[in-house]
């Protein structure tokens, strides 16, 4: 099949050519005709994304990612998956999706198993202080999300993301939720057709999907896989402190281990990139692989003028 062609699919149906790459290796078929159908067919599964926000997400990036990501690899790996982007970019099979916060995996896992009884659930809630407050209130007793199912922990989790301030996912030293509530008009956090469209796209790919800690990534990962990681990014000031996806922080002795992590699975021949704040520190973390510079916006101080561009660095072994 030519790269023309492929092409032509990846304009006439607004989708990048890895995504098109991707869906042609899963079901080969030589016949143009054939291909051309099963993306119209698809479409709207291809086109699913993210169905929650995250700090740091790189949905505003992936345009200047592209050009960075490897032209052919084997099996895709995200060991922080947090909203997800590039593996919606890159819809590889087969995908390893894997986070330590677990009720974000529930999540991805529920979309995947159950989506339907999660639309239902989600149908019942609704967006007011009363309905936000007592859905947040769910983790102060102590072990009370393990007396709820699966599908409401994920509702809850889906809710609150998409109804609480930027979006934001924060916890204390106790595990307990604690941003406030958005100001927004009318928040769509049920999400219907994307929960769907997301679901057939978790199994069509058999993404794998679990909770663990990056440095798992070593057992699995064998040569020409590619390794995509997006830890929590390194402080851009001494005093910076903002931690908290999970009740555990990530300091500078994570961001050690993690690139040790990075030079083993170079070792192993994976294709590995990484993303972090363009700090002297990390720098010279990453020292002799190549280092790429892009540029990001934050949003997530309270104040709107606050907010502006920092510069991301990307460290590739290829």
């Amino acid at each position: 099949m030519s790269t023309l062609f492929l092409q032509s699919i990846a304009d006439r149906f607004w989708l990048n050519p890895w995504i098109v790459q991707s869906w042609c290796e899963i079901f080969w078929n030589k016949d143009e005709i054939k291909t051309l159908a099963f993306f119209e067919k698809n479409a709207e599964m291809i086109k699913a994304k993210p169905f929650v926000k995250w700090v740091g997400g790189k949905r505003q990036l992936i345009k200047q990612f592209e050009q960075f990501f490897p032209t052919e690899f084997d099996n895709y790996f995200e060991p922080f998956l947090g909203g997800g982007a590039v593996f919606f970019n890159l819809q590889k099979k087969k995908s390893y999706l894997s986070d330590i916060n677990e009720e974000l995996i529930n999540a991805y896992q529920v979309v995947k198993d159950s989506p339907e009884e999660l639309i239902e659930f989600l149908g019942t809630l609704t967006f007011t202080r009363n309905c936000f407050e007592e859905i947040r209130a769910w983790d102060r007793v102590r072990d009370a999300l393990k007396k709820h199912t699966n599908i409401e922990r994920a509702g809850r989790f889906i809710y609150l993301n998409r109804t609480c301030f930027n979006g934001l996912h924060r916890v204390n030293s106790r595990g307990e939720f604690n941003v406030p509530m958005g100001n927004y008009k009318n928040p769509d956090f049920v999400q219907v057709k994307n929960i769907r469209n997301t679901s057939e796209l978790l199994r069509r790919t058999e993404a794998e999907i679990k909770v663990e800690s990056f440095e798992h990534v070593l057992t699995k990962a064998k040569k020409w896989d590619f390794i995509y990681l997006d830890p929590p990014y390194d402080t851009l000031t001494e005093t910076a402190n903002f931690t908290s996806y999970n009740k555990e922080s990530f300091g500078r002795d994570m961001q050690t281990k993690l690139a040790e992590t990075f030079r083993k699975l170079d070792k192993k021949g994976c294709k590995a990139m990484l993303s972090n704040h363009n700090t002297p520190f990390i720098r010279e973390l990453y020292m002799g692989f190549r280092l790429e510079i892009v540029s990001a916006r934050r949003n997530i101080n309270s104040k709107s003028s606050a907010r502006g561009g920092v510069e991301e660095i990307l460290v590739l072994n290829y």
